[in-house]
């Protein structure tokens, strides 16, 4: 099933995500309408607090991205990265900062510079709760890092600078009171 995606305002956005367990009602159903809703809007990456859940569940699944020649030199591992993280903790943040443009399903027609460093360490449950602790890096750990921040009630915008944030008021504004186009199914908080 194909689940509104909360938009920019809605205050779930914001609050840190809960730990749940394994007994966590329709947990598979709700992880592969996730799935669904994901690929509706051509994402790929939607945490549980934009279908307004405030739970600590994401997915990702940048296997669209080993298509493209920008990712040629790691197009194998991006081809096998569909991954469904639960209580995820960011262990640790290495490497160099790297600038990527960033967009979010939550906040249509905004994309910004977001610098995040290269490498994370990761833990986090899987979809059966088998217990992992990874490293990620390249864009992997950056889709990773922008969904954590989800679950932490932050959005990719708490990240620019204070000039940024005033430039991109005006359509943060519009997307709350569902002055946007887009093309997939989303509830404004307005």
């Amino acid at each position: 099933m194909i689940l509104p995606i909360r938009a920019f305002g809605d205050p779930v956005l914001r609050k840190t995500g809960k730990e749940i367990d394994k007994n966590y009602p329709d947990l598979q159903e709700l992880i592969d309408n996730m799935f669904e809703t994901m690929y509706s809007a051509n994402g790929i990456g939607l945490a549980a607090p934009q279908i307004g859940l405030d739970i600590r569940l994401f997915i990702v699944d940048v296997t669209p991205l080993a298509e493209d020649e920008d990712y040629e030199d790691i197009a194998d591992e991006l081809k096998e990265f569909r991954k469904v993280f639960i209580n995820a903790k960011i262990l640790e943040e290495s490497g160099e900062e790297w600038k990527f443009n960033e967009g979010c399903l939550s906040i249509p027609d905004v994309r910004e510079d977001v610098k995040r460093k290269s490498t994370i360490l990761i833990e986090y449950y899987d979809e059966n709760f088998v217990k992992h602790t990874e490293t990620f890096s390249d864009i992997r750990a950056r889709v990773i890092q922008h969904e954590y921040d989800h679950i932490e009630g932050t959005l990719f915008t708490d990240h620019l600078s204070a000039l940024k944030k005033k430039l991109v008021k005006g359509k943060l504004t519009k997307i709350t009171q569902g002055d946007v186009s887009i093309g997939y199914k989303m509830r404004f908080p307005k």
